[in-house]
């Protein structure tokens, strides 16, 4: 199945921490190598099918979806979407002839790196959380590589699994904007802490209510907040909060801004908001997303607090302690700094470069064999 020209095919999606990884490093590749193509695998209704054909890739959507908690009727489909994405696969594959197929997690890489090892197309897994998800569980062990972003994932995974510990692949644009320009963008003013709050890209409607709830204390300490509370809750929330120096986003799209201008982070921990925090070296009040997959969002968190690079507090803990953690951190200067010092230690910046270089390497190395 091998050609003479390099073609790299990605496959992930169902969030953006499957998919931005796979986009940072197709960016790397391309300013390497202008002349390798690059495509993608996704699924039809979820995020990758918007963000990858902006960025200008060929996208092929496959039928498959995740298995559902409960008895639902798109459980009763999956066996049917697993037959009909393999043939789906296995048509792509066979059109495009990649030279290598790259995983970045999410349920579509299962049908796709199966095919491909079928083929005997190499396979290259990229695990973004601390705790391995099902398909790095299930097809590690027949992937040329596997990258991880933390060091305690290595010790989960089999030790004949050849493993690399680079980071989690994070977009250029980070680390390049001032923290005036940060506030400047925002409105904000130039001399006062300033608190970025965010659930991800669809807000979090406990995270929200929990910051509502403490509001009128937050103002009253004259902190400022950038507050990203999601699509369906910013009207609710833009029209009871009125202060000048509360600025309440339905979506933030320029987070290199927001970082740049936060003293402190109150966010989830999903694996990408992990590696920019601590790429940027930001202090951190960290959420885990209680109904995540294996509570890996959890795990992710306890790598940060058990290097003191940031606070974990858990939601049905967040009306006891949010608040009097939130004062005691921005209240201390020193802690601010020696959180920021200890997070920055944790990151690293070059796991884009790092894979991309070694991609390129394994193809040109395949193809001298």
């Amino acid at each position: 199945m091998q050609n003479k020209y390099k073609h790299i095919l990605f496959t992930g999606g169902g969030t953006g921490g499957h998919i931005f990884p796979a986009l940072a490093i197709a960016e790397e590749i391309k300013e390497m190598d202008s002349n390798c193509m690059i495509s993608f695998i996704g699924t039809y209704n979820k995020i990758e099918a918007t963000i990858v054909p902006q960025n200008g890739y060929a996208f092929y959507p496959i039928w498959i979806s995740g298995l559902q908690r409960r008895i639902t009727l798109k459980n009763l489909l999956l066996p049917i979407k697993l037959v009909v994405s393999f043939v789906q696969v296995f048509t792509i594959l066979k059109k495009l002839k990649p030279n290598l197929v790259v995983g970045t997690g999410g349920y579509v890489c299962g049908p796709v790196l199966r095919v491909a090892s079928w083929f005997k197309i190499p396979t290259i897994i990229h695990e973004s959380n601390s705790y391995p998800g099902i398909t790095t569980r299930l097809l590690a062990k027949k992937a040329s590589k596997v990258y991880l972003a933390f060091n305690e994932t290595k010790k989960m995974l089999s030790k004949n699994i050849n493993s690399e510990v680079v980071g989690n692949p994070t977009r250029n644009k980070f680390g390049k904007v001032s923290a005036n320009a940060g506030k400047k963008y925002f409105g904000l003013e130039q001399n006062l802490k300033t608190i970025l709050i965010f659930g991800g890209s669809l807000g979090a409607s406990k995270i929200n209510s929990s910051i509502y709830s403490i509001i009128t204390l937050v103002h009253q300490k004259n902190y400022q907040v950038i507050w990203q509370t999601g699509k369906t809750e910013a009207a609710y929330y833009q029209s009871s909060v009125k202060q000048m120096n509360i600025k309440i986003l339905p979506f933030i799209d320029e987070m290199e801004y927001a970082y740049a201008a936060a003293d402190v982070v109150i966010c989830r921990s999903g694996a990408i908001t992990i590696s920019e925090l601590t790429l940027l070296g930001k202090p951190a009040i960290l959420i885990p997303y209680p109904h995540a997959s294996e509570n890996h969002q959890y795990f992710n968190a306890k790598v940060l607090t058990d290097n003191n690079a940031a606070l974990l507090i858990e939601e049905k803990e967040l009306e006891e302690k949010l608040f009097s953690s939130l004062y005691d951190l921005l209240s201390s200067d020193s802690k601010l700094k020696e959180m920021a010092i200890q997070s920055k230690k944790l990151g690293r910046p070059h796991a884009s470069k790092i894979i991309a270089k070694q991609l390129i390497q394994q193809i040109e190395s395949n193809s001298n064999d």
